[in-house]
């Protein structure tokens, strides 16, 4: 009987020995999210030929057949709804070029009243993130470099242009390189090129094109460059942009003064989306001349604004806004004096029209792969952020219900496709 005690009793110390000596199974990595904008990138440019790497990723994830921009379809407005989930008029970014009788005047060019605080209403996911201790970082992202509500991503890049794509793309992948402790989980990097090469030359111009290959191959840069880091499985790799880009042929600009002279009312924002501000004791004769439709341009009262565009209940909007048609600009004198008498692109028309369509693709752990989702609202890629970051969303506009078919069930999330 000892002898028996003592080899069971072996026998345990060797299992024990073997139970200790096993290691335990990896904890499944916290998921990283980067989400890529590409400014104008226009929902149809997306195919195998003009752009093979995103769609790859489209074939390896998700994509939407585009993304509804809110109203106006700028690049201000629709980066801060993309960020919030709220609409222009509920976060007040509610034009790229706006005033406001307790701030001044807005314009994206001005860097001080970009980051004056007082602009930006809402909570952008960065904040959202930060204030839940997840840590974000930003190269350029509109809004970010402001302390909105004090809290700026742990690391941010101002906006500067002289910085090439790859050098971006290449300071995202440090960040990613960083320490687990102070690596970002939530990643957003901006792209402006393609809008420029859009409004300087037309959507259909070979100046396009090439900027779209450029592109492509930094977005295939970013993919290659998270494979070998071994992070393919663990990043959710969202690709989105803010609106599309329409052809606005020679001789299809005017004048805001066609429009309503300097001494009847000031024209607070030209282009697109036209905002005017009858001069006190000129509103009746400001609104006989401009509401209605006419040749270029309908103009409403701005609470009789269609609501389909959620638009112009905010303090910010001007009394009377004028919505061009598709393929015509509205410019100051001084602008539209530096303009060339020949095809170029412009954005900003109604958000429904297809050439204002926006891009929607993403691959990571938590899409189903191959999966195509109908047309939705850019404002649900906010809730889609938190979701993926594991927080607790600020109110917003938007409804994850609509991107629900392209997310894998929360079991299943950690079993993606193998890296390429």
């Amino acid at each position: 009987m000892p002898h028996f005690r003592l080899a069971a009793l072996a026998a345990c110390l060797v299992l024990s020995a073997c139970s200790a000596r096993a290691p335990r199974p990896a904890e499944p990595a916290a998921r990283t999210v980067v989400l890529v904008s590409i400014d104008a990138f226009r929902a149809d440019y997306l195919s195998n030929d003009a752009t093979p790497h995103l769609a790859r990723i489209a074939r390896e994830g998700t994509h939407a057949a585009w993304m509804n921009p809110s109203y106006p379809s700028l690049t201000f407005p629709n980066h801060y709804t993309l960020a919030t989930g709220l609409r222009p008029d509920h976060h007040g970014v509610i034009h790229n070029r706006m005033s406001d009788s307790g701030i001044g005047d807005f314009a994206v060019a001005d860097r001080k009243a970009v980051d004056d605080t007082r602009w930006w209403g809402g909570e952008p996911i960065w904040v959202t993130a930060e204030k839940q201790g997840v840590r974000s970082a930003s190269w350029a992202w509109p809004g970010s470099s402001a302390a909105i509500g004090g809290v700026r991503p742990s690391r941010w890049v101002a906006y500067d242009e002289s910085v090439p794509p790859a050098r971006r793309i290449d300071d995202v992948l440090s960040w990613l390189d960083a320490p687990q402790a102070q690596r970002p989980r939530l990643v957003a990097v901006y792209f402006e090129q393609l809008d420029k090469a859009g409004h300087d030359h037309g959507p259909e111009s070979p100046q396009v094109r090439s900027t779209l290959r450029e592109l492509d191959a930094v977005i295939g840069r970013l993919h290659d460059g998270l494979a070998a880091r071994g992070m393919l499985d663990s990043t959710d790799l969202i690709v989105v942009s803010d609106h599309g880009m329409a052809t606005v042929p020679p001789n299809h600009t005017i004048s805001v003064e066609q429009m309503i002279a300097p001494s009847i009312a000031t024209v607070v924002s030209d282009g697109q989306s036209i905002g005017v501000q009858p001069l006190p004791g000129f509103e009746r004769e400001a609104e006989t001349r401009l509401l209605g439709p006419h040749a270029q341009y309908d103009c409403y009262r701005r609470e009789d604004l269609p609501a389909r565009w959620h638009y112009g209940t905010n303090p910010r909007v001007p009394p009377i806004v004028c919505q061009m048609h598709e393929g015509w600009d509205a410019l100051y004198p001084k602008k539209l004096a530096t303009k060339p008498n020949v095809t170029r692109g412009s954005h900003g028309f109604d958000p429904a029209l297809p050439s204002m369509r926006a891009l929607f693709v993403a691959r990571g752990p938590s899409f189903v792969p191959g999966a195509t989702l109908p047309a939705f609202d850019n404002v649900d890629v906010y809730p889609l952020l938190a979701r993926l970051l594991g927080i607790d969303a600020a109110p917003n506009d938007g409804d994850i219900a609509p991107l629900l078919p392209a997310l894998r069930e929360p079991a299943s999330i950690g079993n993606a496709a193998p890296e390429h």
